[in-house]
């Protein structure tokens, strides 16, 4: 897969935002959200004005989005409704929180974006990864994060650590093969476009693993200064 490939969702078609752009993506467990209030919390420590937020719900709507794809008594949900009520989601997020904030020069710090809809509705409910990426794309007008953090970890792990937190959403709950395709295609995605992502062994310790985004988004940050 190259930029130009299906996958891709082009940068040029949502133009240069004055901010910065990173999604941290994973499997279930993998500490994602631990990891996104860390670095906003050095960023804004650094005088930085930084942003968190999450995908599905990181807006009034899509939180009643959220409460659809992720409730158990939703189960028998149509694998392309669920794409389209991701990308539904996406796009008000898109719109309302992400570009908003990248135009006002902050940095914004996403838990989940699009990686998580090729992963999860592409492989996990083997829906063709182009027509997921082309939903994607148009949902979002092209806007990709200048780095995607891959926090990646076995899926047998992760899904020990969520559910040993909570009862298991309707996702967690899916079987074990779907979290392993999901896994694939995380580091797939990964492995094709290695300068804009860091890829991180999610089973080491949280002070190590923030060290190094850090050291990463700061290299970052000092080239669009």
């Amino acid at each position: 897969m190259s930029d130009d490939g299906p996958l891709a969702l082009s940068a040029a078609a949502a133009g240069r935002s004055r901010g910065l752009f990173v999604a941290f993506e994973g499997g279930e467990g993998a500490g994602k959200s631990t990891q996104v209030r860390l670095l906003v919390e050095w960023l804004t420590a650094q005088g930085r004005r930084a942003r968190a937020t999450f995908e599905p719900g990181g807006t009034p709507a899509g939180a009643a989005v959220r409460a659809i794809v992720l409730d158990r008594a939703h189960t028998g949900l149509a694998p392309r409704a669920e794409a389209l009520l991701y990308a539904a989601d996406r796009a008000h997020h898109a719109h309302a929180v992400l570009r908003p904030a990248l135009e006002a020069g902050e940095v914004v710090v996403t838990d989940r974006y699009v990686d998580s809809s090729l992963a999860y509705q592409g492989a996990g409910r083997t829906l063709d990864l182009a027509d997921v990426a082309a939903i994607s794309r148009w949902a979002t007008q092209g806007l990709r994060p200048d780095l995607t953090v891959l926090l990646d970890l076995p899926p047998e792990t992760g899904l020990a650590r969520a559910r040993g937190r909570a009862e298991a959403d309707r996702l967690e709950s899916e079987s074990i093969d779907f979290h392993r395709r999901v896994r694939d295609t995380f580091r797939a995605l990964a492995a094709a476009e290695p300068g804009r992502y860091l890829v991180l062994d999610a089973t080491r310790g949280t002070g190590e693993l923030a060290a190094d985004v850090r050291e990463r988004v700061g290299a970052l940050l000092e080239v669009h200064a």
